[in-house]
């Protein structure tokens, strides 16, 4: 190998474990990440308050609830994709149940999995683009009845009252 391979080779291989480091699975819950407000506005007009975690980061998203034990019913975990696109979830390492609402660039909830399975590998899919994706307790928009169409206000979408 000449100098200039070695040498590229040495200045590109921290940078690549770097990266490999930030996509290795997670072996234990993630420490509490940074909250926020957030408040869903159902279709009859009552407004829902949850402080959720804000997962921004790909390390932050890749190990989302994973060993987390419990979810208290109004917390959750929000997965804010930066701009629309299809959102893909699944439960592996998820001890707990978990509702997954999908949210729509502007706020308004596209798609709802309900009491996902913990554990599972099947794929949770938000059937189109979304902005964001919002784990909450599992039988929370049950309980709540929390359905498509409602209203996430959020500062990621722009609508925070």
């Amino acid at each position: 190998m000449n100098r200039r391979a070695l040498l590229a080779l040495l200045l590109v291989l921290p940078a690549g474990l770097a990266h490999s480091q930030a996509l290795k699975e997670a072996t234990g819950p993630q420490p509490t990440l940074a909250k926020e407000k957030l408040v869903i506005v159902t279709r009859d007009g009552r407004t829902l308050t949850f402080d959720v975690e804000m997962a921004l980061t790909m390390q932050e998203q890749m190990t989302g609830l994973m060993f987390r034990t419990a979810m208290p019913p109004d917390s959750g975990m929000l997965f804010d994709w930066g701009s629309p696109r299809p959102s893909q979830m699944w439960m592996k390492n998820t001890l707990i149940p978990l509702d997954m609402v999908f949210i729509n660039q502007d706020g308004t909830i596209r798609s709802i999995a309900e009491n996902t399975v913990p554990r599972s590998l099947a794929t949770i899919d938000s059937r189109g683009p979304v902005r964001a994706t919002l784990e909450l307790a599992g039988g929370t928009t049950a309980k709540q009845n929390i359905r498509v169409g409602d209203v996430v206000q959020q500062r990621i979408f722009g609508n925070e009252k």
